[in-house]
């Protein structure tokens, strides 16, 4: 009898342990730095720049899910719902706000205290989310590519492959909310650019998916030489769907990114994202450690890239010249 109520009583106190278990082990998720992830995309789109963040992370010694909690927030290219995102990350306490071009200015307003690294394609001082590259202040930093200064040379580089083009189309997102003049200011370098080229320019607006069939049913209509892409974050989360459109209707077209031209696209002219991504995750992480955002300067990715997709080339019936592949960093065949 003594022997059974020792075996009931160790029993008992296994089975004591084991529901303290999970108890411990929430206690101990809680107690890790939770950075937010606020993103105008959708949760599902561009896998490869999430793994380029963490990569990023891991760099500074932080991997998700051992040692940090990611809460990820999503708009799903709806942008007036950034405000109410970045709200809600701020009352979740996070640690530190990671926050694209569009999700930038609606994470600032929405605290003073926690710290932000944005990722954006726009001078972050013209927007004005930090004083200078150099010295930020407050609490915000982050790393820019070129953007809409690319802009110029795409065009340049699509009338090298069509000289005997006479109109291009660009095209813009105006609903970015990031900054009201960045369409404006794509715009006019744009026709600027055609100008000096001896082209047409014409400017042509996209903001949902709807409008895609407006816009190359127009190209068709126009019998344009060329598309070229302006930088924008709703249209990079369509990477493949524009180069699938370029290519079904015939248009020689070109984007910022390599991703482009790897999924059909013509020619892509321009920083590396996945690089941006992995810039921002080193940053969040210096930041875990300690490191003042006011104190590190924003980091300016200049390095640009040109890929081109001969089997697209072929596919159009173009002949790309041997200068220009020569000068290419890429060749998709």
């Amino acid at each position: 009898m003594q022997f059974d109520q020792l075996r009931r009583r160790a029993f008992i106190t296994i089975l004591g342990g084991a529901a303290a278990w999970p108890i411990a082990a929430g206690a101990q998720q809680s107690a890790l730095p939770v950075i937010g992830f606020l993103n105008s995309r959708g949760p599902s789109e561009d896998a490869y720049i999430l793994a380029a963040f963490r990569q990023g992370l891991k760099e500074t010694g932080y991997v998700e899910g051992q040692n940090v909690v990611v809460e990820y927030r999503f708009a799903q290219n709806r942008y007036d719902r950034l405000p109410v995102l970045a709200t809600d990350l701020v009352r979740r306490q996070v640690a530190v706000i990671v926050a694209n071009t569009p999700a930038a200015l609606p994470a600032k307003a929405a605290t003073t205290t926690i710290p932000i690294v944005f990722l954006t394609s726009v001078d972050p001082v013209e927007m004005k989310l930090i004083a200078s590259l150099n010295r930020p202040g407050g609490n915000l930093t982050g790393v820019t590519v070129l953007g809409v200064e690319i802009g110029p040379k795409q065009l340049q580089l699509l009338h090298e492959v069509i000289p005997a083009a006479t109109t291009m189309v660009v095209l813009i997102n105006p609903a970015n909310p990031a900054n009201p003049a960045i369409a404006e200011a794509q715009s006019r370098d744009m026709h600027a650019a055609a100008r000096t080229l001896g082209l047409a320019a014409h400017v042509l607006h996209a903001s949902t998916e709807r409008d895609f069939d407006m816009v190359f049913a127009t190209l068709v209509q126009l019998r344009v030489g060329a598309l070229a892409i302006g930088s924008d974050p709703f249209f990079t989360s369509r990477t493949e769907q524009l180069a699938a459109l370029a290519l079904r209707h015939a248009v020689p077209a070109i984007f910022q990114f390599r991703e482009f031209a790897a999924a059909g696209g013509l020619m892509s002219y321009g920083s590396s994202i996945r690089d941006t991504y992995r810039l921002g995750g080193i940053y969040a992480g210096r930041i875990l450690k300690g490191e003042n955002p006011a104190d590190l300067p924003v980091q300016q990715s200049t390095k640009v890239e040109l890929v081109i997709n001969m089997k697209t080339a072929k596919a159009l019936g173009l002949t790309v010249p041997i200068t220009l592949l020569g000068r290419a960093d890429e060749v998709i065949e």
